[in-house]
């Protein structure tokens, strides 16, 4: 739990810091699709490369985006060792049983761990970088052509902005129920899987409880302030695009073409 920082800010000066959220959120979901286009040792590289060089960018430690990998690390070494053992293809390198490891099945093991590990480093430096509040008026005003089909664009952004808000707070609250458990006796680490699951029920239930209570007070908080919804609302933040975010798409749009075109 202690290597989640999904929802966490790290203030800074950067220039990644500086840009417009609505560019950082465009810019995350390209480098998404883009990672999909990686199928090659040298598409790869290029985009391990490319992602070093915005960590450098951000100036933010190496060490918050090996949390964010290692919160994901059972997700990515299950999905690989599944491609690894039974996709078939290719010259088999070993075999026992039903299992096969064939060349095929090596290459795309490793073409799915880069993917994982790309796409979780994107995620993490648009969130790392972007205040949650800000990323939701992003997705509010890249929604906003929506409104005329009647789609609740400001609630979208509404929902989306005390989710990532917090998502810190319930990995903090996990934390204390895990500690107060486990000072009652409570051991989470023994037995087989079954009584691991079980275990996890003295957690699930009080965290179930304070997020209703945490939701209703919210709620309350809400109607006491006089919210309505989004009509009529203006902006605190207003934002405002750049030159520089212009040119930033543009990169990540000459880094997607000479992928597309170098992938095999």
């Amino acid at each position: 739990m202690d290597n989640m920082i999904l929802g966490r800010y790290i203030p800074g000066d950067s220039i990644i810091h500086r840009l417009d959220p609505r560019s950082k959120l465009l810019g995350m979901i390209l480098l998404i699709v883009i990672s999909f286009w990686a199928n090659n040792p040298l598409t790869n590289v290029i985009l391990f490369t490319v992602s070093g060089v915005f960590i450098l960018l951000s100036k933010i430690p190496l060490t918050f985006f090996i949390k964010g990998l290692q919160s994901m690390f059972f997700l990515i070494a299950f999905t690989t060792i599944f491609q690894l053992f039974f996709i078939t293809g290719g010259e088999v390198l070993y075999e026992i049983g039903f299992i096969k490891i064939t060349t095929y099945g090596l290459e795309q093991a490793g073409i799915i761990f880069c993917r994982f590990v790309l796409i979780i480093i994107f995620s993490t430096l648009l969130t790392l970088t972007t205040m949650p509040l800000s990323l939701a008026t992003a997705v509010e005003s890249l929604l906003g052509p929506l409104k005329r089909f009647k789609v609740p664009v400001h609630e979208i952004g509404l929902m989306l902005s005390m989710s990532l808000r917090f998502v810190p707070t319930l990995m903090d609250d996990t934390i204390r129920i895990m500690n107060a458990q486990k000072a009652r006796g409570v051991d989470f680490g023994e037995g087989n899987i079954v009584q691991k699951v079980k275990a996890m029920i003295p957690i699930l239930i009080p965290l179930f409880a304070t997020s209703l209570k945490r939701a209703d007070s919210l709620a309350t908080a809400m109607e006491a302030r006089g919210y309505q919804g989004g009509h009529g609302r203006s902006q605190y933040r207003q934002l405002s695009w750049m030159r520089k975010d212009s040119v930033a798409l543009v990169l990540v749009g000459i880094l997607g073409l000479v992928l597309f075109l170098l992938k095999s």
